[in-house]
């Protein structure tokens, strides 16, 4: 069942933000996962030598940790407040 919003979905608003921003982590996650594992499948398979297998990995896994520190860590999601000019 997917998540419900009790009110409007806004990006201004701090609790929709860092639940979207969460959701967004665990789709790339996802992407990652099955991405890889078919990498790892099919060069396994063919017992082939993929050297370029390894960069990817390490890569994609060194940016969903960069993500993942910033979405965990590092975000603020105060509430922001519009100027009205």
């Amino acid at each position: 069942m997917p998540p419900r919003w009790p009110r409007k979905p806004d990006r201004n608003d701090p609790e929709f933000r860092k639940l979207d921003d969460r959701m967004n982590f665990a789709i790339h996650v996802a992407i990652f996962a099955a991405s890889n594992s078919g990498i790892w499948f099919f060069r396994n398979l063919t017992a082939a030598s993929w050297p370029w297998a390894i960069w990817v990995t390490g890569g994609w896994v060194s940016l969903l940790l960069i993500h993942g520190v910033y979405i965990f860590v590092l975000a603020d999601y105060g509430s922001t407040t519009k100027d009205s000019a």
